[in-house]
């Protein structure tokens, strides 16, 4: 039998290597392509949840003797989840410090912390907790929710705008009447010295949570 001599050079080891990968690659198994991410709902969900940022304010108006006056809880706490493509899901819960009243006059809010109106030593907190809501267009919501303040809960509802974006801005107004709450018994029923409806105020500039 004849021996044919193969001179080995650079080139040719070159191109033994380059076949071996070339099988390698081939022979390899071939991955199924990644399946495409799924959408980020967790994501999603915690958009829609909101906390205030520091100069939001709740406020309340009121007359008493034909001389108007108003106010404001200095410490109140909204966790709110409004989307409002998604009113079905949406939740207000709002806890209020009845004892952070403050009107600009301390005898008056001695006075209303004390057991003829809010009853602190009682019940220091009121709340709100909103779970049906109605659009009623150009960014108008109504939040049908129940306040529950000294041991009474009756439906109040809330009218606002939405202002949406990163930082939503809600802007509402409510009509409590005191007398529904037991707030202001005693000689402080007369309606003629305070009336019964009492107008509150809020504007909550909010952050993700």
């Amino acid at each position: 039998m004849n021996t044919v001599a193969i001179r080995v050079t650079p080139m040719l080891v070159l191109g033994f290597a380059m076949l071996a990968s070339a099988a390698a690659f081939a022979a390899a198994p071939v991955a199924p392509p990644a399946a495409a991410a799924a959408p980020a709902a967790k994501a999603t969900a915690r958009g829609a949840d909101w906390k205030a940022r520091p100069g939001s304010t709740l406020g309340f108006a009121s007359v008493f003797q034909g001389e108007k006056f108003s106010g404001r809880f200095k410490s109140f706490t909204p966790l709110l989840h409004f989307d409002p493509a998604q009113l079905a899901g949406a939740r207000f819960d709002v806890s209020i410090d009845l004892a952070s009243v403050d009107s600009q006059n301390s005898e008056r809010d001695d006075g209303l912390r004390g057991a003829d109106f809010f009853n602190v030593h009682k019940q220091a907190q009121a709340r709100y907790v909103a779970t049906k809501f109605r659009a009623l267009g150009q960014g108008r919501f109504v939040a049908d929710g129940v306040l529950s303040l000294n041991g009474v809960a009756k439906a109040v509802p809330l009218a606002f705008t939405w202002t949406g974006g990163a930082n939503p801005v809600l802007t509402g107004t409510a009509t409590v009447h005191r007398l529904d709450f037991q707030v202001g018994t005693g000689d402080w029923a007369d309606t003629s010295v305070l009336p019964n409806d009492v107008q509150v105020t809020t504007r909550l500039l909010l952050i993700s949570r």
